[in-house]
């Protein structure tokens, strides 16, 4: 039975980006050797999406994203921590939705969901 999902990035800085994750982000983190961090990741959604050419998302995209209960909350307090936001909070209809950066050229989404999560 599957248990969970393994998401990565790959990044031409990984220490910095690990650094980032695991001080910016707060995430908690085990060290399985010579400084390679792998992070606990307290729940998770997938969702399969229709690839659509006009927005740029063909067949084959992926997409990690990150949320919280409070977005409003979670931008002052990452802002606080020197994480640099690309662009406001805006309503998308399936939630509130921003974008940050991180090491290693990755623009990343931040959204407060507007569904429930039926399993835990």
């Amino acid at each position: 039975m599957i248990r969970g999902v393994h998401t990565m990035f790959y990044s031409s800085s990984p220490e910095e980006l690990r650094a980032f994750i695991r001080d910016k982000l707060g995430l908690r983190c085990t060290d399985v050797g010579d400084g390679w961090l792998i992070f606990d990741i307290p729940e998770a959604y997938m969702g399969c999406h229709p690839s659509e050419a006009e927005d740029g998302k063909l067949s084959g995209t992926h997409n990690i994203s990150f949320y919280y209960d409070d977005i409003r909350k979670t931008v002052d307090e990452l802002s606080s921590r020197g994480v640099e936001f690309t662009e406001g909070i805006s309503d998308q209809g399936y939630g509130l939705v921003t974008h940050f950066k991180m090491p290693g050229d990755f623009t990343v989404q931040l959204y407060q969901p507007r569904y429930e999560k039926r399993f835990h």
